[in-house]
């Protein structure tokens, strides 16, 4: 029976979860493998081993076990910053005077700022379990390239940040954190790398891509000893080990007999989003619930919303494998006045099977409507969000209002996932209204299907 939840709710260390949850074993529909670059072929075990730890590599490729322990380690790790607290955003209602109740899952109460540390912690792990000596990585906003950058510290790991160039130019103070922490960081496309000077070359002055700083870092993790590449999103294993974000949710909620009517979380990659919804779609896909998923993303990088259901490149030089998976193009350069994250080409392969198959709605939203709702946000709840979070509070608004315009109370969920300090240049631009809204045309989106590899693979799906 349903109650009124307090305004936090924490759970006890004991109702943390044990495992982590897999959602593709409920998916009666995969999506396809990875293809070897080379070849066409999909990749194998030996393949993925190549570039990832073997661990993750195991994650990755399994789609029968819903259920998949967390080491002990992890979990000891994952105490110091969770459980992370479930919100009932009761300010906010009032503000909206709408009779839809809000809930949000908070996930910056580390120093990283965000829900990024979850897949760190796992994936620094496993490879100083692998006997690993350091690993390479891309970031974009760069909580991801923060949350490593802990956790390889934490594990005695060496690593090389390649940081989307717009980023670090905004975001000097993100960049020193990672310092702090022991990596070297470098803004992408840089000219230490084929792939990067390959990149400067095409698109002389460029901002850069999460497209172009993956392959930067591949490319140094390949010529390294003794080193591998992770990624803090997108990938199937990366969604698993956010489903702790998920489970706490779903835990929280039961206590006080709320099921959600609507799960709403910002979209670039998908790892946020993933995590959350995980353990209730997997209830869904069984015929368990009605919820509505929501993926958020913005205007200016509209993945889901109008890329193409394909095999791509997840890197802008074509050298890692190609998923199958919504995209713009992996030659797709977002606009540089675009501030944070989401800006990446692709989107998780999992999430696009889920919104191919009809289980997800998505949205974009400009980046100056998106700060509007971040400000009114922090007013009322007390927390400035990362503008990445602030596309999922502008459609839980959005939401909201609308049950305010038809009588309704429904149930609206949301992930903030990380919060907004580091984000103070684009926070200055809305408030100084030097904030420009970009929507790419037609012949813009147009380069980037261009660069959809023309393999068999897409030739058989047309």
């Amino acid at each position: 029976m349903e109650k009124e939840m307090p305004y936090k709710v924490y759970l006890t260390e004991e109702e943390m979860p044990r495992y982590w949850y897999n959602v593709k074993a409920h998916m009666k529909s995969k999506h396809g493998p990875f293809l070897n670059p080379v070849n066409g072929k999909p990749c194998t075990k030996k393949d993925l081993q190549a570039v990832f730890c073997d661990e993750c590599v195991e994650q990755e490729l399994n789609e029968t076990d819903e259920l998949i322990e967390i080491p002990r380690e992890i979990r000891d790790f994952y105490r110091m910053f969770r459980p992370s607290p479930l919100v009932r955003a009761y300010f906010l209602e009032r503000a909206l005077d709408t009779p839809a109740q809000i809930y949000y899952k908070f996930e910056g109460n580390n120093t990283s700022g965000s829900h990024k540390l979850n897949s760190a912690a796992a994936q620094a792990y496993y490879a100083k379990k692998q006997g690993l000596k350091s690993v390479t990585t891309e970031t974009g906003a760069g909580q991801w390239g923060t949350a490593l950058s802990m956790a390889c510290a934490f594990y005695g790991l060496g690593l090389d940040v390649y940081m989307v160039k717009v980023s670090a130019e905004q975001k000097p103070h993100r960049r020193e954190v990672m310092r702090t922490y022991g990596a070297n960081v470098v803004a992408s496309p840089s000219d230490t790398t084929e792939a990067g000077r390959k990149i400067l070359a095409e698109f002389p002055g460029t901002g850069g891509s999460l497209g172009c700083a993956i392959s930067e870092a591949v490319e140094k993790a390949r010529s390294t000893p003794s080193c591998r590449y992770v990624l803090g999103s997108v990938l199937d294993h990366v969604l698993l080990h956010q489903s702790v974000i998920g489970l706490e949710c779903k835990t929280a909620l039961e206590k006080y007999g709320i099921t959600p009517d609507v799960i709403i979380g910002c979209c670039g990659g998908g790892s946020n989003f993933g995590g959350l919804i995980a353990p209730f779609m997997g209830e869904r896909l069984e015929g368990g619930n009605n919820i509505e998923f929501i993926g958020v993303e913005p205007a200016s990088c509209p993945t889901l919303t109008k890329g193409r259901y394909a095999y791509d490149f997840c890197d802008s030089a074509k050298i890692t494998p190609m998923a199958q998976m919504y995209t713009l193009g992996c030659g797709f350069m977002p606009s540089p006045n675009h501030a944070g994250g989401l800006r990446y080409h692709g989107m998780s392969p999992v999430i696009s099977r889920l919104y191919h198959d009809g289980y997800i709605r998505a949205v974009s939203a400009e980046q100056s409507k998106v700060f509007d709702a971040a400000v009114m946000f922090a007013k009322c709840e007390g927390i400035l969000p990362a503008p990445e979070s602030s596309h999922a509070i502008k459609a839980a608004i959005d939401a909201a209002l609308e049950c305010k315009e038809n009588g309704q109370s429904k149930k609206i969920l949301f992930g903030l996932t990380g919060t907004g300090y580091f984000d103070m240049s684009a926070y200055k631009q809305y408030n100084d209204k030097t904030m420009a809204d970009f929507i790419p045309t037609d012949a813009d989106l147009a380069k980037g299907f261009a660069t959809i590899p023309n393999c068999e693979a897409n030739k058989n799906n047309r």
